[in-house]
């Protein structure tokens, strides 16, 4: 992602509403592909480390974090976080089956081979190991946001469901994330795009820090979705898209 980008994500991931309800999704999402908590997880894009602090407080204590961003590694150090490193998520520096958990929340729409990537992470994982992966849906919902995240493609299920079995996984659950929210943040990314110029290498992204009680409204939106996905409800669509995927 762009660096102004960058900082700004940095600066706002630990509380934004977006990222502590998806936080919330994936952490219960490993538990139930953990085997136990000494389970070997490998978070592939962990940024500034927020989830693995939260799953070590869950009780996971084999945990291991990778970022393709110096800076991303630098916030982690500052934040206490252990066994991240820089590495690229197209190529891991693992030998095959060294973990049994493995999640990529908003990692594989940035690679620019995103087909080598998901073969090595089926390669990382154990037999039977789990992935979890996030990525953003629908490529109408394109918008400056994209550019200043350096996204290369969006994603149907689809789309995710056929990247996955050509790696060699089997799907075992797949979703869309963010329904509720679905319909404001559709409208407001296509009116700007109605209105903005074409999305360049310059574009700005949406992300920003909102008020607490907003914050905490949305939040409380994205926990009913959250529950309602967990009991088993998929939706019809929503702003990302989601699996749960077994190596064979």
């Amino acid at each position: 992602m762009q660096e102004g980008f960058e900082t700004t994500y940095h600066a706002v991931e630990e509380r934004h509403w977006w990222f502590t309800g998806r936080r919330a999704l994936v952490r219960q999402l490993v538990r139930r592909a953990s085997t136990g908590c000494d389970a070997r997880i490998l978070e592939i894009g962990c940024s500034g480390g927020p989830l693995l602090q939260q799953l070590r407080r869950d009780g996971f204590s084999n945990l291991t974090g990778i970022d393709i961003s110096r800076d991303a590694i630098a916030v982690c150090a500052k934040r206490g976080v252990p066994n991240v490193f820089v590495m690229d998520a197209q190529h891991l520096e693992y030998p095959a089956e060294s973990f049994d958990v493995i999640t990529a929340s908003d990692v594989l729409e940035h690679l620019a081979d995103a087909p080598t990537a998901l073969r090595e992470w089926h390669r990382a994982l154990r037999p039977g190991g789990k992935l979890i992966v996030f990525v953003p849906a629908f490529m109408f919902l394109w918008s400056q946001h994209d550019v200043a995240n350096q996204h290369k493609h969006r994603y149907t299920t689809s789309e995710l469901r056929v990247a996955l079995q050509q790696a060699g996984f089997a799907v075992e659950r797949l979703a869309y994330w963010n329904f509720l929210l679905f319909a404001p943040a559709a409208l407001v990314r296509l009116m700007k795009n109605l209105v903005s110029r074409p999305a360049s290498a310059t574009g700005q992204g949406d992300l920003k820090q909102t008020s607490k009680p907003l914050n905490a409204l949305l939040q409380f939106i994205l926990n009913i979705e959250n529950r309602l996905l967990l009991a088993g409800l998929n939706f019809p669509f929503g702003i990302s898209a989601w699996a749960v995927a077994r190596k064979s």
